[in-house]
């Protein structure tokens, strides 16, 4: 049976620029987690934009369920199938669009729900990220930004995709909101058998979500493993380098 999301050998140019060079990563059926790490610059989420077709690979494949991403002439089954969540959940939302409208035009785009159907639904999905039914009534400027997050998670759950790409989702967040959007994270990881692929820099929340993860150098898959491993005993010196950056708390005197 063939892994559920597959890149092989993928690479991005950008005119002379090569910013993913021969990258492979697999991603199986969840609930599972892959993280992606790497300095800014490194090629993160030029990887996902190309999985998402987004953007187009100058070499490789991409494949899932055992079927070639970059030679489908139909999108709408993959887009629904693999959803993102970004970091600037201002610039994912329209500013003149009330919440409730913005996950209905999704249930609409994608015939999911009649439409006598829709309110109870986004009603539903609010839910289910922790928001209560009067969210759907509210502008984005009207909710905080932890709240914002919970509705781009929410709507790209109106899908019922099988993976999410997450890319530094929780990193414009506070620590205390960060640490509530993660067990949000955990919990529809579980009750939706999701797949995450989570591109960050915080190798804590890497920790948290990922069973496995894969470093990215410069365009390229410098080391991959068990999260574990990975970040407890690399073996390359650039995870070492990311790893030793870290801020750590002092030990208190004895």
């Amino acid at each position: 049976m063939p892994p559920m999301l597959e890149a092989t050998d993928l690479s991005v140019r950008f005119g002379s620029t090569v910013a993913v060079d021969g990258v492979s990563l697999t991603l199986p059926d969840g609930p599972s987690g892959l993280g992606l790490i790497g300095e800014s610059g490194s090629g993160k989420s030029t990887v996902g934009r190309a999985l998402l077709r987004l953007v187009r690979p100058t070499g490789g494949s991409v494949r899932f369920d055992g079927e070639d991403v970059l030679a489908m002439r139909q999108l709408r089954p993959y887009r629904q199938a693999v959803q993102v969540v970004l970091q600037d959940t201002e610039g994912a939302l329209s500013p003149r669009m009330r919440i409730g409208a913005a996950i209905a035009e999704v249930l609409r785009t994608h015939r999911l729900v009649p439409r006598a159907a829709e309110r109870d639904r986004v009603v539903e999905l609010l839910t289910d990220v922790g928001l209560a039914a009067e969210h759907a009534e509210r502008y984005p400027h009207q909710l905080s930004g932890g709240q914002r997050q919970r509705v781009a998670i929410a709507r790209a759950l109106a899908v019922r995709p099988r993976v999410l790409i997450l890319d530094e989702p929780t990193s414009a967040l506070d620590v205390t909101v960060q640490a509530r959007v993660l067990d949000l994270f955990e919990r529809l990881r579980e009750e939706h058998r999701l797949a995450y692929l989570l591109i960050s820099h915080d190798l804590a929340v890497v920790e948290r979500l990922c069973e496995r993860t894969a470093v990215m150098y410069r365009g390229r898959i410098v080391e991959e493993g068990p999260t574990e491993q990975v970040l407890h005993d690399p073996r390359n010196d650039y995870t070492r380098t990311l790893r030793d950056a870290v801020p750590r708390l002092p030990e208190a005197a004895g």
